[in-house]
Protein backbone atom coordinates (compact mmCIF):
# COMPACT_ATOMS: atom_id res chain seq x y z
CA UNK A 1 0.00 0.00 0.00
CA UNK A 2 1.73 3.52 -0.75
CA UNK A 3 1.91 6.09 1.91
CA UNK A 4 -0.14 9.15 0.55
CA UNK A 5 -1.32 11.47 3.14
CA UNK A 6 -3.39 14.73 2.28
CA UNK A 7 -1.60 17.83 1.83
CA UNK A 8 -2.36 20.23 4.92
CA UNK A 9 -1.04 23.37 6.72
CA UNK A 10 0.58 24.70 2.91
CA UNK A 11 -0.54 27.76 0.89
CA UNK A 12 2.56 28.29 -0.91
CA UNK A 13 2.59 27.01 -4.33
CA UNK A 14 6.16 25.92 -4.08
CA UNK A 15 5.22 23.46 -0.61
CA UNK A 16 2.28 22.35 -2.03
CA UNK A 17 3.90 21.04 -5.63
CA UNK A 18 6.45 18.91 -2.95
CA UNK A 19 5.37 18.73 0.17
CA UNK A 20 4.23 15.23 -0.24
CA UNK A 21 7.19 13.91 -1.61
CA UNK A 22 8.15 13.23 2.47
CA UNK A 23 5.35 11.98 3.31
CA UNK A 24 4.84 8.80 1.42
CA UNK A 25 7.33 5.75 0.40
CA UNK A 26 6.45 5.47 -3.58
CA UNK A 27 10.55 5.84 -3.96
CA UNK A 28 12.34 3.31 -1.34
CA UNK A 29 15.97 4.02 -0.24
CA UNK A 30 18.08 2.60 -2.80
CA UNK A 31 22.42 2.31 -3.47
CA UNK A 32 22.08 4.11 -6.52
CA UNK A 33 19.81 6.70 -5.70
CA UNK A 34 22.02 7.73 -2.56
CA UNK A 35 25.14 7.75 -4.88
CA UNK A 36 23.85 10.36 -7.39
CA UNK A 37 22.30 12.45 -4.32
CA UNK A 38 25.31 12.22 -3.06
CA UNK A 39 27.23 13.42 -5.75
CA UNK A 40 24.63 16.17 -6.37
CA UNK A 41 24.60 17.08 -2.58
CA UNK A 42 29.12 17.95 -3.63
CA UNK A 43 27.66 19.78 -6.80
CA UNK A 44 25.74 22.05 -4.27
CA UNK A 45 28.47 22.41 -1.75
CA UNK A 46 31.01 23.20 -4.42
CA UNK A 47 28.39 25.52 -6.71
CA UNK A 48 28.92 22.96 -9.44
CA UNK A 49 26.80 20.67 -11.59
CA UNK A 50 27.47 17.92 -14.45
CA UNK A 51 28.63 19.49 -17.71
CA UNK A 52 28.78 18.50 -21.29
CA UNK A 53 32.25 18.31 -23.17
CA UNK A 54 31.71 21.61 -24.76
CA UNK A 55 29.62 24.60 -25.66
CA UNK A 56 27.36 24.18 -28.29
CA UNK A 57 26.41 27.08 -31.21
CA UNK A 58 22.96 26.54 -32.89
CA UNK A 59 21.12 28.44 -35.47
CA UNK A 60 17.48 29.55 -34.65
CA UNK A 61 16.17 27.80 -38.09
CA UNK A 62 16.53 24.89 -36.43
CA UNK A 63 13.33 25.87 -34.38
CA UNK A 64 11.41 27.35 -37.76
CA UNK A 65 12.38 25.50 -40.93
CA UNK A 66 9.88 23.51 -42.60
CA UNK A 67 11.78 21.71 -44.50
CA UNK A 68 13.67 20.57 -41.22
CA UNK A 69 10.50 20.15 -39.52
CA UNK A 70 9.32 17.67 -42.62
CA UNK A 71 11.79 15.43 -41.77
CA UNK A 72 11.56 15.52 -38.19
CA UNK A 73 7.86 14.29 -38.78
CA UNK A 74 8.96 11.86 -41.69
CA UNK A 75 12.78 10.47 -39.53
CA UNK A 76 11.98 10.58 -36.48
CA UNK A 77 7.90 10.82 -35.44
CA UNK A 78 7.85 8.13 -38.74
CA UNK A 79 10.44 5.53 -37.30
CA UNK A 80 10.68 5.55 -33.50
CA UNK A 81 8.38 4.77 -30.86
CA UNK A 82 7.02 7.53 -29.20
CA UNK A 83 3.81 7.66 -25.72
CA UNK A 84 0.86 8.79 -26.21
CA UNK A 85 -0.95 7.79 -23.54
CA UNK A 86 -0.67 5.94 -19.97
CA UNK A 87 -2.68 2.19 -20.23
CA UNK A 88 -5.33 3.70 -17.83
CA UNK A 89 -6.83 5.96 -20.26
CA UNK A 90 -8.12 3.10 -21.87
CA UNK A 91 -8.99 0.69 -18.83
CA UNK A 92 -11.34 -1.50 -20.74
CA UNK A 93 -12.43 -3.50 -23.68
CA UNK A 94 -13.36 -1.13 -26.79
CA UNK A 95 -12.17 1.78 -24.76
CA UNK A 96 -10.56 4.21 -27.16
CA UNK A 97 -8.69 7.63 -27.75
CA UNK A 98 -7.99 9.86 -30.86
CA UNK A 99 -5.08 12.44 -31.09
CA UNK A 100 -3.66 14.11 -33.92
CA UNK A 101 0.55 12.82 -34.42
CA UNK A 102 2.75 14.74 -36.42
CA UNK A 103 2.08 12.16 -39.85
CA UNK A 104 -1.58 10.88 -39.12
CA UNK A 105 -4.77 11.31 -37.21
CA UNK A 106 -4.91 7.92 -35.10
CA UNK A 107 -7.68 5.91 -32.83
CA UNK A 108 -6.02 4.26 -30.19
CA UNK A 109 -8.52 1.22 -28.74
CA UNK A 110 -8.22 -1.22 -26.26
CA UNK A 111 -9.01 -5.05 -27.79
CA UNK A 112 -11.48 -7.75 -26.01
CA UNK A 113 -8.15 -9.60 -25.29
CA UNK A 114 -6.56 -6.77 -23.63
CA UNK A 115 -4.46 -5.81 -26.25
CA UNK A 116 -4.42 -2.54 -27.66
CA UNK A 117 -4.43 -1.10 -31.41
CA UNK A 118 -3.72 1.92 -33.36
CA UNK A 119 -5.07 2.70 -36.41
CA UNK A 120 -5.26 5.72 -38.69
CA UNK A 121 -8.68 7.44 -37.99
CA UNK A 122 -9.81 7.67 -41.68
CA UNK A 123 -12.98 5.49 -43.06
CA UNK A 124 -11.69 3.82 -46.34
CA UNK A 125 -14.06 4.88 -48.34
CA UNK A 126 -13.89 8.03 -49.15
CA UNK A 127 -11.70 9.90 -46.66
CA UNK A 128 -14.30 10.69 -43.73
CA UNK A 129 -12.58 11.44 -40.32
CA UNK A 130 -13.84 8.13 -38.65
CA UNK A 131 -14.29 8.70 -34.86
CA UNK A 132 -14.34 12.73 -34.22
CA UNK A 133 -14.89 12.06 -30.73
CA UNK A 134 -11.35 12.68 -28.14
CA UNK A 135 -12.41 9.70 -26.05
CA UNK A 136 -14.74 6.88 -25.21
CA UNK A 137 -16.20 3.23 -25.35
CA UNK A 138 -17.13 1.86 -28.96
CA UNK A 139 -17.99 -1.40 -30.20
CA UNK A 140 -18.76 -0.36 -33.45
CA UNK A 141 -16.89 2.83 -35.40
CA UNK A 142 -19.62 4.11 -38.05
CA UNK A 143 -18.18 6.76 -40.52
CA UNK A 144 -21.07 9.90 -40.17
CA UNK A 145 -20.75 9.78 -43.81
CA UNK A 146 -22.01 6.79 -45.58
CA UNK A 147 -22.54 5.04 -42.44
CA UNK A 148 -19.85 2.47 -43.46
CA UNK A 149 -18.67 0.79 -39.77
CA UNK A 150 -15.36 -1.15 -38.50
CA UNK A 151 -14.61 -3.37 -35.57
CA UNK A 152 -12.41 -2.46 -32.63
CA UNK A 153 -9.97 -4.33 -34.76
CA UNK A 154 -10.18 -2.37 -37.43
CA UNK A 155 -12.26 -5.33 -39.78
CA UNK A 156 -14.41 -3.46 -42.17
CA UNK A 157 -17.56 -4.51 -40.77
CA UNK A 158 -20.39 -3.26 -42.70
CA UNK A 159 -20.72 -1.45 -46.54
CA UNK A 160 -24.50 -0.07 -46.25
CA UNK A 161 -26.36 -0.80 -49.20
CA UNK A 162 -23.98 -3.01 -50.41
CA UNK A 163 -25.84 -4.25 -53.59
CA UNK A 164 -25.35 -1.63 -55.28
CA UNK A 165 -21.96 -0.90 -54.11
CA UNK A 166 -20.68 -3.29 -56.34
CA UNK A 167 -18.01 -6.18 -55.39
CA UNK A 168 -14.89 -5.70 -53.35
CA UNK A 169 -13.08 -7.17 -50.87
CA UNK A 170 -13.96 -6.29 -46.97
CA UNK A 171 -10.66 -7.77 -45.66
CA UNK A 172 -8.48 -5.70 -48.13
CA UNK A 173 -10.41 -2.42 -46.86
CA UNK A 174 -10.40 -2.40 -43.47
CA UNK A 175 -8.93 0.35 -41.07
CA UNK A 176 -4.88 1.00 -41.63
CA UNK A 177 -2.93 0.10 -38.76
CA UNK A 178 -0.30 1.70 -36.88
CA UNK A 179 2.85 -0.10 -35.17
CA UNK A 180 1.46 0.00 -31.39
CA UNK A 181 3.04 -1.63 -28.16
CA UNK A 182 1.84 -1.23 -24.38
CA UNK A 183 5.23 -0.98 -22.11
CA UNK A 184 6.02 -0.30 -18.80
CA UNK A 185 2.31 1.37 -18.14
CA UNK A 186 2.76 3.38 -21.59
CA UNK A 187 1.19 3.32 -25.17
CA UNK A 188 3.44 3.37 -27.52
CA UNK A 189 3.18 4.27 -31.43
CA UNK A 190 5.34 4.69 -34.45
CA UNK A 191 3.29 7.09 -36.76
CA UNK A 192 3.90 5.30 -40.00
CA UNK A 193 2.35 1.95 -40.90
CA UNK A 194 5.17 0.23 -42.74
CA UNK A 195 7.24 0.60 -39.28
CA UNK A 196 7.96 -1.92 -37.18
CA UNK A 197 8.04 -1.18 -33.46
CA UNK A 198 10.22 -2.36 -30.91
CA UNK A 199 9.91 -0.16 -27.25
CA UNK A 200 12.45 -2.12 -25.67
CA UNK A 201 15.25 -1.93 -27.87
CA UNK A 202 14.36 1.89 -28.73
CA UNK A 203 14.94 2.26 -24.75
CA UNK A 204 17.61 0.13 -24.58
CA UNK A 205 18.55 -2.24 -21.78
CA UNK A 206 19.74 0.75 -18.80
CA UNK A 207 16.54 2.96 -19.74
CA UNK A 208 14.34 -0.25 -20.19
CA UNK A 209 15.15 -1.66 -16.81
CA UNK A 210 14.75 1.93 -15.18
CA UNK A 211 11.56 2.28 -16.32
CA UNK A 212 10.36 -1.85 -15.19
CA UNK A 213 11.62 -0.56 -11.28
CA UNK A 214 9.03 2.29 -11.42
CA UNK A 215 6.00 0.07 -12.19
CA UNK A 216 4.40 2.95 -13.51
CA UNK A 217 1.88 -0.25 -14.88
CA UNK A 218 0.39 -0.06 -11.05
CA UNK A 219 -0.72 3.91 -11.38
CA UNK A 220 -3.52 5.72 -12.72
CA UNK A 221 -3.59 8.65 -15.04
CA UNK A 222 -6.04 11.30 -12.49
CA UNK A 223 -5.37 13.61 -15.39
CA UNK A 224 -4.35 14.27 -18.80
CA UNK A 225 -4.59 17.11 -21.02
CA UNK A 226 -3.06 18.49 -24.22
CA UNK A 227 -2.59 21.70 -25.26
CA UNK A 228 -1.96 23.70 -28.77
CA UNK A 229 0.96 26.12 -28.77
CA UNK A 230 2.46 28.56 -31.29
CA UNK A 231 5.70 26.66 -30.33
CA UNK A 232 7.95 24.13 -31.67
CA UNK A 233 8.22 20.96 -30.44
CA UNK A 234 11.47 21.73 -29.64
CA UNK A 235 11.72 24.60 -27.64
CA UNK A 236 9.03 23.13 -25.10
CA UNK A 237 10.99 20.09 -24.70
CA UNK A 238 14.15 22.17 -24.32
CA UNK A 239 12.47 23.93 -21.60
CA UNK A 240 11.57 20.91 -19.37
CA UNK A 241 14.61 19.20 -19.45
CA UNK A 242 16.61 22.71 -18.10
CA UNK A 243 17.13 23.24 -14.80
CA UNK A 244 19.41 26.62 -15.45
CA UNK A 245 15.87 28.69 -15.14
CA UNK A 246 14.52 27.56 -12.78
CA UNK A 247 15.66 30.45 -10.56
CA UNK A 248 14.43 33.37 -13.08
CA UNK A 249 11.61 31.87 -15.18
CA UNK A 250 9.62 30.26 -11.55
CA UNK A 251 10.56 32.58 -8.87
CA UNK A 252 7.73 31.81 -6.31
CA UNK A 253 6.94 28.43 -7.67
CA UNK A 254 9.27 25.63 -8.62
CA UNK A 255 12.54 27.99 -8.07
CA UNK A 256 11.59 27.58 -4.37
CA UNK A 257 11.75 24.32 -4.33
CA UNK A 258 14.29 23.11 -6.51
CA UNK A 259 17.97 23.98 -6.33
CA UNK A 260 18.76 25.95 -9.70
CA UNK A 261 21.77 24.60 -11.87
CA UNK A 262 22.59 21.89 -9.52
CA UNK A 263 22.31 18.24 -11.19
CA UNK A 264 23.56 14.94 -12.11
CA UNK A 265 23.26 13.05 -15.68
CA UNK A 266 23.01 9.73 -16.23
CA UNK A 267 23.94 9.10 -20.31
CA UNK A 268 22.57 6.49 -21.75
CA UNK A 269 22.80 7.33 -25.60
CA UNK A 270 19.18 7.84 -26.37
CA UNK A 271 17.78 8.60 -23.75
CA UNK A 272 19.34 9.88 -19.92
CA UNK A 273 18.39 10.49 -16.58
CA UNK A 274 19.01 13.65 -14.40
CA UNK A 275 18.83 14.11 -10.82
CA UNK A 276 17.42 17.51 -9.51
CA UNK A 277 17.86 18.89 -5.68
CA UNK A 278 15.47 19.70 -3.54
CA UNK A 279 15.90 22.46 -1.31
CA UNK A 280 15.20 20.12 1.74
CA UNK A 281 18.55 18.82 1.26
CA UNK A 282 20.26 21.98 2.72
CA UNK A 283 20.05 20.99 5.83
CA UNK A 284 22.53 18.40 5.41
CA UNK A 285 25.48 20.96 3.55
CA UNK A 286 27.16 21.07 7.20
CA UNK A 287 25.43 18.07 8.64
CA UNK A 288 26.68 14.63 7.71
CA UNK A 289 23.22 13.02 6.68
CA UNK A 290 24.63 9.70 7.95
CA UNK A 291 21.96 7.14 7.32
CA UNK A 292 19.31 9.55 6.46
CA UNK A 293 17.02 8.94 3.19
CA UNK A 294 18.88 11.59 0.86
CA UNK A 295 15.94 10.22 -1.96
CA UNK A 296 13.67 12.20 -0.18
CA UNK A 297 15.52 15.74 -1.19
CA UNK A 298 15.40 14.48 -4.74
CA UNK A 299 13.18 14.57 -8.39
CA UNK A 300 14.43 11.99 -10.43
CA UNK A 301 13.80 13.66 -14.15
CA UNK A 302 14.05 11.43 -17.75
CA UNK A 303 14.38 12.58 -20.80
CA UNK A 304 13.07 9.54 -23.23
CA UNK A 305 13.44 10.43 -27.19
CA UNK A 306 12.30 11.41 -29.10
CA UNK A 307 9.67 13.80 -27.48
CA UNK A 308 8.89 13.36 -23.58
CA UNK A 309 9.84 13.74 -20.19
CA UNK A 310 8.80 12.15 -17.24
CA UNK A 311 9.44 13.39 -13.47
CA UNK A 312 9.30 11.06 -10.91
CA UNK A 313 8.26 12.29 -7.54
CA UNK A 314 8.54 11.07 -4.55
CA UNK A 315 4.63 10.45 -4.34
CA UNK A 316 3.61 10.53 -7.99
CA UNK A 317 5.04 10.73 -11.56
CA UNK A 318 4.22 13.62 -14.37
CA UNK A 319 4.58 12.87 -18.12
CA UNK A 320 4.90 15.88 -20.58
CA UNK A 321 4.93 14.83 -24.39
CA UNK A 322 5.38 17.27 -26.94
CA UNK A 323 4.30 16.20 -30.31
CA UNK A 324 5.44 18.41 -33.67
CA UNK A 325 2.49 20.17 -35.47
CA UNK A 326 1.39 17.96 -39.02
CA UNK A 327 2.44 21.25 -41.12
CA UNK A 328 3.89 24.02 -38.93
CA UNK A 329 7.10 24.35 -37.70
CA UNK A 330 5.90 27.31 -34.84
CA UNK A 331 3.27 25.05 -33.72
CA UNK A 332 3.23 21.91 -31.42
CA UNK A 333 1.08 20.18 -29.37
CA UNK A 334 1.89 19.52 -25.48
CA UNK A 335 0.08 16.91 -23.07
CA UNK A 336 0.18 16.53 -19.50
CA UNK A 337 -0.53 13.71 -17.20
CA UNK A 338 -0.25 13.29 -13.90
CA UNK A 339 -0.12 9.77 -13.07
CA UNK A 340 -0.87 8.83 -9.02
CA UNK A 341 -1.43 5.40 -7.12
CA UNK A 342 -4.83 4.03 -7.40
CA UNK A 343 -7.11 5.39 -4.23
CA UNK A 344 -7.59 1.80 -3.42
CA UNK A 345 -3.81 1.45 -2.84
CA UNK A 346 -3.52 4.25 -0.52
CA UNK A 347 -4.58 4.92 2.41
CA UNK A 348 -7.09 7.79 1.56
CA UNK A 349 -10.76 7.37 0.69
CA UNK A 350 -12.20 8.37 -2.63
CA UNK A 351 -13.39 11.98 -1.84
CA UNK A 352 -9.59 12.52 -0.36
CA UNK A 353 -8.05 11.06 -2.80
CA UNK A 354 -10.01 12.97 -5.70
CA UNK A 355 -9.35 16.08 -3.54
CA UNK A 356 -5.47 15.96 -3.06
CA UNK A 357 -4.58 15.29 -6.92
CA UNK A 358 -7.16 17.66 -8.00
CA UNK A 359 -5.30 20.41 -6.33
CA UNK A 360 -1.68 19.16 -7.41
CA UNK A 361 -3.60 18.98 -11.02
CA UNK A 362 -4.22 22.71 -10.36
CA UNK A 363 -1.09 23.96 -9.17
CA UNK A 364 0.51 22.19 -12.12
CA UNK A 365 -1.38 24.25 -14.64
CA UNK A 366 -0.72 27.41 -12.67
CA UNK A 367 3.06 27.06 -13.62
CA UNK A 368 2.21 25.10 -16.88
CA UNK A 369 0.21 28.19 -18.21
CA UNK A 370 1.09 31.42 -16.04
CA UNK A 371 4.81 30.86 -16.30
CA UNK A 372 5.96 28.64 -19.25
CA UNK A 373 3.98 28.94 -21.91
CA UNK A 374 4.26 32.85 -21.97
CA UNK A 375 7.80 32.44 -21.97
CA UNK A 376 8.18 29.89 -24.82
CA UNK A 377 5.56 31.55 -26.93
CA UNK A 378 7.99 34.88 -26.43
CA UNK A 379 11.16 32.15 -27.49
CA UNK A 380 9.25 31.22 -30.61
CA UNK A 381 8.57 34.39 -32.23
CA UNK A 382 12.03 36.03 -31.18
CA UNK A 383 13.50 32.61 -33.39
CA UNK A 384 11.53 34.24 -36.12
CA UNK A 385 13.49 37.44 -36.08
CA UNK A 386 15.31 37.38 -39.51
CA UNK A 387 18.52 38.14 -37.93
CA UNK A 388 18.27 36.23 -34.98
CA UNK A 389 21.88 33.72 -34.07
CA UNK A 390 23.80 32.58 -33.43
CA UNK A 391 22.39 31.48 -29.98
CA UNK A 392 24.78 29.10 -27.49
CA UNK A 393 24.09 26.04 -24.92
CA UNK A 394 26.32 26.15 -22.30
CA UNK A 395 28.21 23.01 -20.71
CA UNK A 396 25.79 23.14 -17.84
CA UNK A 397 23.22 22.24 -19.94
CA UNK A 398 24.04 19.09 -20.18
CA UNK A 399 20.59 17.31 -21.28
CA UNK A 400 19.49 19.53 -23.44
CA UNK A 401 22.92 18.56 -25.71
CA UNK A 402 21.82 15.23 -25.08
CA UNK A 403 18.59 15.77 -26.62
CA UNK A 404 20.29 18.00 -29.46
CA UNK A 405 22.91 15.34 -30.38
CA UNK A 406 20.42 12.42 -30.62
CA UNK A 407 18.11 13.82 -32.56
CA UNK A 408 20.67 14.96 -34.83
CA UNK A 409 21.54 11.84 -35.27
CA UNK A 410 18.56 10.42 -36.47
CA UNK A 411 18.34 12.67 -39.06
CA UNK A 412 21.60 12.03 -39.86
CA UNK A 413 20.70 8.39 -40.21
CA UNK A 414 17.18 8.68 -42.11
CA UNK A 415 15.38 7.06 -39.07
CA UNK A 416 15.43 4.35 -36.92
CA UNK A 417 15.05 0.59 -37.57
CA UNK A 418 13.70 -1.44 -35.18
Amino acid sequence: MWKILSSRNSCCPARQFHQLAMENEMIPPNSALEDRVQRALGHLRNKTTDTYSQIRSFTPSGYTDPELAHRERELIFGTVPSIVAHGSEIPNPNDFITLQMPRNKVLVVRQRDGGVRSFVNICRHRGALLEPRASGSCRLFSCGYHRWSYDPDGALRAITRENTFGDMDRSQHGLIELPTEERHGFIWIVDAAEAKIDVAAWLGPEMDETLRGYRMDELTCFRAEGYDEPTNWKIMQDAFIDVYHLQYAHPNTAGKAIHTNVMTVEDFGRHCRFAALRKTIDRWLAEDPGNANLAAHVTDNHLLLPNSTLIRQRDHCELLTFRPDPAEPGRSRMEMRLLVPRAEDTELDNDAWHALWEKNWKILLTVLHGEDFPLLRGSQSAMESRSAGPLVLGRNETVNHIFHREIARLLEAGGWQA
